[in-house]
Parts: C-alpha cells; sequence; structure tokens
C-alpha cells in the first residue's frame, strides 16, 4: 500500500509517494506502488535500487518512461519471521532517473546509463520504507439488557428479582410435589392390605367348611389327603399374615 503524500518534482520524474508504507505482518508477502511520472518530452530511463534487495522485489526495477505519461512500480516485502524493535525499518530506497535516446526500449537500458563515469546528468530520488500496524477487526459490543428487565444469567440463577421469586416459588411446589407422591404411594399400599385381609378371611371361611365337612365324616378320622390339605393351607396363611 503506498501513502499519498507530497512528490517530489524534478526535471525528469515525479514519484508519488516518496514514503512507502507497509502494512507489516509476519509471515506475509506484502506489496506497495509508487508511480513515476514523466515530466519532460524527452525519454527518460530509470532504475530503482534498495539498502535491502534480498528482503525486496521491485518490478520493474527498470524501464522507460514515454514523455508526458506515467509508469507504476511495485515493491514487494518478502515473507518476515520477526517484527523488528518498535516497528521501526531503516531501509532505503533509490529512483535514478536519466534522459535517454528517443524511441529507446526497455531491453535497452544498462546500469552504464547511470554510472556517474558516463557524463549523463543522473537525477536521484530517495524513499525511505515505513512499517505500519495492520488495521484490527472492531470488537464486539456486548448487547445490554432492557431497562426493566433481568438478564440471561440473573434469570437461571436466580440472582435477580425474578430469579428470587422463581427460588421461591418452586421451594414452595416441590415440598406439595412430594407430599402428593407419598399420599399416593401410601394409598396404594392401603388397598394392597385391604386386599390381603380379604384374601386371608376368604381362605379361613373356605378352611372353616372343610373342617366342617370333615367332621360330619363318619369314623371321625381323618384321612392323609385333608390333612395333607389343611397343613398347606395353615402354612400359606402363615405366609400371607407375615406379608
Amino acid at each position: 500500500m503506498a501513502s499519498p503524500g507530497p512528490a517530489p518534482a524534478g526535471e525528469l520524474l515525479r514519484i508519488d509517494p516518496i514514503e512507502l508504507r507497509f502494512p507489516f505482518e509476519l509471515k506475509k508477502q506484502i506489496s506497495c506502488s509508487m508511480q513515476l511520472s514523466n515530466l519532460s518530452d524527452d525519454y527518460v530511463a530509470f532504475k530503482v535500487k534498495t539498502t535491502s534487495p534480498k528482503k525486496y522485489s521491485v518490478r520493474p526495477n527498470t524501464g522507460v518512461v514515454l514523455p508526458r505519461s506515467t509508469c507504476d512500480v511495485v515493491v514487494t516485502m518478502q515473507t518476515q519471521r520477526e517484527a523488528p524493535p518498535d516497528m521501526q525499518c531503516k531501509d532505503k530506497f533509490l529512483v535514478q532517473s536519466v534522459v535517454a535516446p528517443s524511441g529507446i526500449n526497455v531491453k535497452d537500458v544498462t546500469g552504464e546509463m547511470f554510472a556517474k563515469e558516463s557524463g549523463n546528468k543522473i537525477e536521484e530520488v530517495k524513499l525511505r520504507v515505513t512499517y505500519v500496524a495492520p488495521p484490527q477487526p472492531p470488537s464486539p459490543v456486548p448487547e445490554e439488557s432492557e431497562e426493566g428487565s433481568p438478564s440471561r444469567g440473573e434469570s437461571e440463577n436466580g440472582d435477580g428479582p425474578a430469579g428470587g421469586f422463581t427460588r421461591a416459588l418452586r421451594e414452595r411446589i416441590e415440598p406439595q410435589e412430594k407430599s402428593l407422591e407419598a399420599g399416593a404411594l401410601i394409598s396404594k399400599l392401603t388397598e394392597e392390605k385391604n386386599s390381603a385381609i380379604q384374601q386371608n378371611q376368604k381362605i379361613r371361611q373356605e378352611l372353616d367348611m372343610m373342617r366342617r365337612e370333615v367332621s360330619k365324616r363318619r369314623g371321625g378320622g381323618f384321612s392323609f389327603v385333608i390333612v395333607l390339605i389343611v397343613a398347606l393351607i395353615g402354612i400359606f396363611l402363615g405366609y400371607m399374615m407375615k406379608s
């Protein structure tokens, strides 16, 4: 990202901006651009240099700007594993420009054209690099509860007025529910007990009838089968009474 700013107007090229600003992020390539404007009626050759050539990629780093036209240059910072102290950067860029022969092509631009020994009038503009922190996403704003209504936490935990009312109502209803359950259980046991008593009485009546029938028999003695039946009925009655 290139920050707009005052661009120096030389005799050959105007450079915008003169400060390259990179939103610094670790392990990420970051690019910004600058624009070269030819203010003359001549063909102008340019060359871009940097103090950290392994750290930055410049495309194109050499070229030709036609008369009264512009050329965009993209500078890419390679991925960085460490942030510089206090986000301060000492890297610099240098843009050199020189009048070139009319009709020159990019492939004809050589390094000797920018050498002081060539006798050419070389124009130089220095650019500095600045790191800026990337924009942070806005933090979510917690929603406020409506006035007069308890929050969710108060309602669930019973800490607010509505929670206190709910807790008191629960304490009042739970004993009533337990009392109803106990009453139903007692009623069921009472019915089972009454049914067992009725069955016991019925068995006793049948036993008395059998005894009377046996006593009417002649001989005054009991057969083995009758004695066995009476014994079984007595055992059953004893079991029922214990239950």
